[in-house]
């Protein structure tokens, strides 16, 4: 997919006046870098002392030691799997080859690269993925827990092959500031795991390719960072990497300016990137983990440097835990909402180990668990590599008194969302928050007044998730649509206006009318104006004792059609006659069932698996998707008045 001179402009509409004015000046110090390539100080001397406290590798649970050493054995194999494509290459991988599209990157200035264009470079996150050197760092701590230099000497290979292929500003993996300043944040974790192998300074600090590699990546941050409307969670990245080099490689001239910079930017963009309630402002899930995780390496780094830290940085990190723990189900699962392409701060963890439980272990340790925390029991790595270097949150300590909810929060005002929660594990989101962040809200789903409804961790209304982000268009629009989401299309439309793959033009207003979620019916209403002169107005009840959730749809205003969806979950089986459906999965090998009762006032249908166009779909991650039923309810018949109520009644059985 080639971008759009009309995909520019509509870019160009949405910065304000000091973003036209920073781009401005980065495309001419892109000219001058291209003419005057830039010589790295001389760091003769330097030394790493950023180590893990005497003890720590003892304190890792033996159950994910084996699940970390049974994944770091299949990478020495060569094997790995990014974004739902298996490779087998990963021994000798070649650092600009996406084995899906079979296309290489070219070879060029790193900002000629059209890494955009599927067709000239291939699919970019295939080829950008294995160089955030995560997969490194599996090794590393394999290294770390076994002692076996295999691991290291791996690691070292792969370092000094990525190092040669890719010189400063050549080619597709200087073209973006998040996968630079992800790709230092491996880099000091990966310097700091090998600290007893006895090549890791010969590697790293006695290395000038190194060194050269090192400054180079926090000379380009600091030259070009994430601005105005693109400043969500790249800047994050760009900002906890850069200052993660800064404190742990502070070998040059630059690294203490650049290291309050970083720190600087980072503690504003923590900020600006969440919402006082501690949800982070995309409204993307997966986005919240990603930059909780950036933001506790980043500290981990500051607390191992003795580098002092604004108490707001930890403020924010605290809030996002809280609010983690307080919207996952009953088994620990977050909203699916907004894009996710299955991101992470840092890796040092097994295949199977659970993200969300793993975060939450790292916020116990660090700030605390509250008594309505949900259990959270999981054996991982990163916990206590974290603990180790994180100094934990004290009052005492000069940290700002931190009015922690003293309940399990279920409404979050500012950002929209709010849960309610039934018997036998019934968890429901219901959206009425703001169309993303910032003017282009490029992380959003046009998804107002949607629904997530599970049962005991299964999806039984599902968000249908992300999928793609480059060189699929049809899939992407698909994807972000309203009609992919459980909330009410009129006249064939999105609530929101798309002008690309990451811009929205023109962003749904919704606003939440009512959120009770005490008692024995939890009650929420919202309404959206993304229709312009009609107004859709959703309310939802949860009634306890019945376990029945009733959805009642208004459309107040002139229309000529509607489609209402319900999404299922992959696990659902839906048995559909005339407007009722009898849906059943099964759970820990037991069958269990719902009825839901459909509005008469439309026509329904079952559809799975659809192409043209896309309907009918579920991805469970990034690059994977598999058929799923979704039931769609049209109408008005021809020559019928529009109906301006529709009311789905959804029971379970058991």
């Amino acid at each position: 997919m080639t971008t759009s001179a009309g995909w520019y402009l509509r870019r160009l509409s949405r910065m304000g006046p000091r973003e036209v004015g920073g781009r401005v000046g980065d495309a001419v110090r892109r000219r001058r870098w291209r003419a005057t390539p830039p010589d790295c100080p001389d760091a003769t001397g330097a030394r790493f002392t950023a180590v893990l406290p005497a003890g720590t590798l003892a304190a890792v649970p033996p159950e994910a030691v084996k699940r970390l050493v049974a994944e770091a054995d299949r990478l020495m194999d060569g094997h790995a799997e990014f974004f739902g494509v298996p490779r087998d290459d990963l021994a000798d991988p070649d650092w600009w080859y996406d084995p899906k599209t079979g296309r290489r990157a070219p070879s060029a200035y790193a900002f000629d690269v059209p890494y955009r264009n599927e067709d000239a470079v291939g699919d970019v996150k295939q080829i950008w993925e294995p160089s955030r050197h995560q997969y490194l760092t599996v090794l590393a701590t394999a290294y770390a827990l076994t002692g076996n230099d295999r691991y290291a000497e791996r690691v070292a290979a792969h370092l000094r092959s990525w190092w040669a292929a890719n010189p400063p500003l050549r080619g597709v993996h200087w073209t973006s500031g998040i996968e630079l300043g992800i790709r230092l944040l491996s880099w000091v974790w990966l310097r700091r795991l090998l600290d007893g192998w006895p090549g890791a300074a010969g590697l790293f600090e006695e290395n000038p390719v190194a060194r050269h590699q090192i400054w180079h990546h926090q000379r380009w941050l600091a030259g070009f960072p994430s601005r105005g409307s693109s400043a969500n969670n790249h800047a994050v990245a760009e900002a906890a990497g850069q200052f993660a080099a800064a404190c742990a490689f502070g070998w040059f001239p630059a690294s203490a300016r650049w290291r309050a910079g970083a720190l600087t930017s980072l503690e504003r963009h923590l900020r600006g990137n969440t919402f006082a309630s501690g949800l982070n402002r995309e409204l993307a899930t997966e986005y919240h983990g990603l930059v909780l995780e950036l933001g506790l390496a980043a500290v981990a780094e500051a607390d191992a440097a003795g580098v002092p830290v604004p108490a707001s940085v930890r403020l924010v990190l605290l809030r996002m835990t809280d609010a983690l723990a307080a919207v996952v189900d009953d088994r620990l699962r977050p909203p699916r909402q907004g894009d996710a392409d299955d991101g992470h701060g840092l890796v040092v963890d097994g295949a199977g180990t659970d993200r969300w439980a793993s975060l939450l272990a790292t916020g116990d340790a660090v700030f605390g668990r509250l008594a309505w925390w949900p259990a959270v029991t999981v054996a991982d790595v990163r916990t206590p590599l974290l603990a180790a270097l994180v100094r934990p949150y004290r009052e005492a300590d000069g940290e700002p008194a931190a009015a922690r909810p003293a309940r399990r929060p279920d409404h979050f005002p500012d950002a929209g969302l709010t849960v309610l929660r039934g018997p036998g594990g019934i968890w429901c989101r219901c959206d009425g928050g703001p169309h993303g962040f910032l003017s282009i809200a490029a992380h959003a789903h046009a998804d107002a007044l949607s629904l997530e409804v599970r049962h005991d961790g299964v999806d039984v209304l599902a968000d249908p998730g992300t999928y793609c982000y480059h060189g699929q268009p049809e899939w992407r629009r698909y994807f972000r649509s309203t009609l992919a989401h459980n909330t009410l299309q009129l006249d064939g439309g999105d609530q929101s206006v798309s002008g690309g793959p990451f811009l929205w033009t023109r962003h749904a207003r919704t606003r939440v009318l009512a959120a009770d979620t005490a008692g024995g019916v939890a009650r929420w209403c919202a309404e959206h104006d993304g229709y312009r002169r009609t107004v859709h107005r959703r309310r939802v009840e949860l009634t306890a004792v019945r376990r029945e959730l009733r959805i009642r749809d208004e459309v107040r205003g002139p229309y000529r059609s509607v489609r209402l969806a319900f999404h299922l979950g992959p696990a659902i089986a839906a048995d559909l006659v005339a407007n009722r459906a009898v849906l059943t999965w099964t759970r820990d090998g037991e069958e269990r069932s719902a009825v839901l009762d459909l509005p008469g006032e439309l026509s329904w249908r079952a559809h799975r698996g659809a192409t043209d166009p896309p309907l009918g779909w579920y991805s469970a991650g990034f690059g994977r998707k598999e058929p799923a039923t979704v039931l769609v309810g049209s109408g008005p018949a021809d020559g019928a008045a529009p109906p301006g109520e529709f009311t789905t009644v959804l029971g379970f059985r058991g």
